[in-house]
């Protein structure tokens, strides 16, 4: 009897645990196919060539040092929660170089868009302004132009081609841009002149986009300080006096009220960054 029962507990624990792996499983590939897929090909737009694969072990990689960490410095609760933001990390740094790409390209765009005008001016056509754009301008303007010049050569139309890297630069700068000159092939017009007007409209936008920065620094320095105050006496408190902190850090109240804390401190660092937010 004793061994009937042994055999049955042995037989839903081995069960059980296919059907956790089963669950692991399908859930890694449904965040490969959904997640790690869309931020692979962000990087492919930006001209970092990795694969969803080698995105999922970086990520895997990320998750586990942070849990390490906060297994060391702190608890298993931490470790749990750094684990799981671990999942997170790679891909806001994706969102991060993307914005930091977009803005680059951006500052780029103004000049070499004073520089196509001048080309037009001598006689050269779209292509040849792009062409010269791709040799002479440092990336990210230069790759966008390159691949933009390579689909011309290819058979594409230049108005599909346009298009092309405006989506895969995501920038609304180089959107209006597009619009302008695909009008402009279609109806005619004086496309040297529409040029250095865009170009002086970006360049204004950065003038006021910078006093905006300015004049919103202030505030979004509180925000960080005083959202960051909390968590940082809390480590200062654990450091100088852990007797008084291990009660909070290691029963399920403690883990309630760290983690309220955190959720409380991500809301108002969110509201103060969408009060400061001004879009021009």
């Amino acid at each position: 009897m004793l061994g009937v029962i042994i055999l049955f507990v042995f037989g839903a624990v081995f069960v059980f645990a296919l059907v956790v792996l089963s669950i692991v499983s399908k859930g890694l590939e449904e965040y490969e196919e959904r997640y790690l897929t869309e931020g692979s090909q962000d990087l492919t737009e930006m001209f970092y060539f990795i694969n969803p694969r080698q995105l999922l072990l970086l990520t895997i990689a990320v998750a586990f040092v942070l849990a390490l960490l906060g297994f060391v410095v702190f608890n298993w609760f931490a470790a749990v929660g750094l684990g799981l933001a671990g999942f997170i990390v790679p891909f806001y740094g994706i969102k991060k170089v993307r914005e930091n790409r977009i803005l680059k390209f951006e500052k780029q765009l103004v000049d070499s868009l004073i520089q196509m005008s001048s080309a037009f001016r001598a006689g050269l056509t779209l292509a040849q302004a792009s062409e010269s754009i791709s040799q002479e301008m440092p990336p990210p303007l230069s790759q966008e132009f390159g691949l933009f010049v390579k689909e011309i050569k290819l058979g594409v139309r230049q108005e599909d081609a346009l298009q092309n890297m405006a989506n895969r630069v995501g920038s609304e700068d180089l959107q209006l841009v597009v619009t302008a000159t695909n009008i402009s092939k279609q109806l005619g017009g004086n496309m040297a002149e529409m040029y250095d007007i865009i170009s002086a409209t970006i360049r204004e936008r950065f003038r006021l986009e910078g006093r905006i920065r300015a004049l919103t620094s202030q505030g979004k320095m509180q925000g960080w300080v005083v959202g960051s105050m909390p968590i940082g006496l809390g480590l200062i408190l654990n450091y100088m006096r852990p007797d008084l902190m291990e009660p909070m850090l290691n029963s399920w109240f403690g883990y309630g009220l760290v983690a309220t804390v955190i959720l409380l401190e991500a809301i108002g660092i969110f509201m103060i960054r969408r009060i400061v937010a001004i879009d021009i």
